[in-house]
């Protein structure tokens, strides 16, 4: 499977990330979270990969709202409903996942 970079287009981290591929020329393909969203099972993928609490963006107006849920499937089901409070950008690749500019990490992605 390719890498799919989620992001949203005002993102600095997001732009970073696309040079930082486009530089190296690899390929990946970019998915606007506004426009487009995640599906349930790459959202569950992520979340799988890492973890729940590392999606939520704190710096975004609304986090709270899922932040102060007591069941973590209530935070993921609030999440996945308003995907615009995930910390971008949201690399994957197959089953491996990191939120945020971490090159150190994608650099060892086959």
């Amino acid at each position: 499977m390719g890498i799919q970079v989620f992001g949203k287009s005002k993102c600095f981290d997001t732009g970073k990330t696309e040079r930082w591929f486009k530089e190296r020329r690899i390929k990946y393909q970019y998915i606007d979270l506004k426009k487009y969203g995640m599906s349930r099972g790459e959202f569950d993928s992520v979340k799988a990969s890492v973890g729940l609490e590392n999606m939520i963006n704190d710096d975004a107006p609304g986090a709270e709202q899922i932040r102060y849920l007591a069941y973590d499937a209530d935070k993921a089901d609030k999440l996945f409903e308003h995907q615009e409070l995930m910390k971008t950008p949201v690399v994957r690749s197959g089953r491996k996942a990191v939120t945020g500019f971490h090159p150190e990490i994608w650099k060892d992605w086959d």
